[in-house]
């Protein structure tokens, strides 16, 4: 009875932000290792189910770093990064789309299960549109995101469709398609929808004053800070980019951005339906 009484309050915290919530847009950036691992991934889908049969509108967009670079490796292709992007060759970019293509089907499929209306969207279904991004070097076939094609969206998602939506690009004036970074896609797919929230589930607990201490986690942020913890050394290596896709995604216009562990157990939906959270929030 107990336990019972302990669940139906857990629903009762929720309910402000279930009313608040209700008819918004969140999308959800979902990649690297914790894509490819079957048990976190279920759980991850099964709390998007969750928002999308509360009546939250969800854009899943999703990466897969590790997985292409493992399928290059397999194809003697050597992975070449420059300032943490790709360098992509025709080849490479060959085999991106596959591998792209192949977990956005995953993802479709598996949310098809939950009895939603899924559908899957790449680079050549006129989303995403890109121009090629500068570098001191050439990147290659990498974009960088222009505009994203928000009156399609928010038809499917006006439709009651569940978007899943894969980060590669196409230029509109020479129909050439490009690798783009997919926390680049899912900040501009957020600013282009006005979202309620951008929530970035990764494999850390959010910002750590002290990365290597798990209690150090800053629950809850202003964007004027971010620059200052990165001059303190606070923020560094591979959070460095996703805190500015956050900062980049309330530029645009979203109300709240949440980092979050997707390893902890339905870690979103704690993060968002609950007082305290499990992540770091960002805010204006």
């Amino acid at each position: 009875m107990e336990e019972a009484i302990k669940k139906a309050d857990v629903l009762i915290e929720a309910l402000p932000y279930i009313k608040d919530f209700r008819d918004k847009t969140f999308v959800v950036k979902y990649g690297g290792s914790i894509l490819s691992e079957d048990l976190i991934r279920k759980s991850v889908l099964e709390d998007i189910v969750f928002l999308h049969f509360m009546g939250i509108d969800v854009v899943l967009v999703h990466g897969g770093g590790p997985n292409i670079t493992a399928r290059l490796k397999s194809a003697n292709i050597p992975s070449e990064f420059f300032q943490g992007v790709r360098i992509t060759d025709l080849k490479t970019l060959e085999i991106v789309e596959q591998e792209l293509g192949e977990l956005n089907r995953l993802l479709k499929e598996e949310i098809t299960e939950h009895l939603v209306k899924a559908i899957g969207l790449e680079g050549k279904d006129n989303i995403v549109f890109v121009k090629k991004k500068e570098a001191e070097i050439d990147l290659g076939l990498v974009g960088e995101v222009v505009e994203i094609n928000h009156g399609y969206l928010k038809k499917l998602i006006h439709d009651n469709h569940l978007v899943v939506l894969s980060p590669t690009g196409i230029d509109k004036k020479t129909g050439t398609i490009y690798n783009v970074n997919a926390d680049e896609v899912a900040a501009f797919v957020a600013g282009a929808l006005s979202a309620e929230k951008f929530v970035f589930l990764t494999d850390v607990k959010g910002v750590l004053r002290n990365p290597k201490d798990s209690t150090t986690l800053i629950s809850s942020m202003k964007k004027s800070d971010v620059d200052h913890l990165m001059k303190e050394g606070i923020i560094t290596g591979g959070m460095i980019p996703k805190v500015k896709a956050c900062t980049g995604a309330l530029e645009k216009g979203v109300k709240k951005v949440h980092i979050v562990d997707a390893k902890i157990p339905h870690a979103m939906l704690l993060e968002i339906f609950t007082d305290k959270g499990v992540g770091t929030e960002i805010i204006n």
